[in-house]
């Protein structure tokens, strides 16, 4: 199973790696300012187009902030089809 606080750790540390506010990334992708914190503390998770959406922000795959891979190019599914 994924752990939320997991995603959280690599959505803010791919955020500042490239310089990017956590602020401006959910209100660009229209999402509560608290939907970080949330995952982080409740362990709530994000709709699947939601965590999408910030992957496409930070311009990663969903693989690789749910931790399914540690390159953020590459989906390890792609090589199925």
């Amino acid at each position: 199973m994924y752990n939320s606080q997991k995603v959280v750790l690599r959505i803010k540390q791919t955020a500042k790696t490239n310089g990017m506010s956590i602020t401006s990334m959910l209100q660009d992708c229209e999402l509560n300012k608290n939907t970080l914190s949330s995952m982080n503390s409740r362990g709530s998770w994000l709709q699947a187009d939601s965590l999408a959406k910030i992957a496409d922000y930070l311009d990663v795959s969903v693989d690789y902030l749910l931790g399914r891979t540690d390159n953020p190019k590459i989906n390890p599914w792609q090589k199925c089809f």
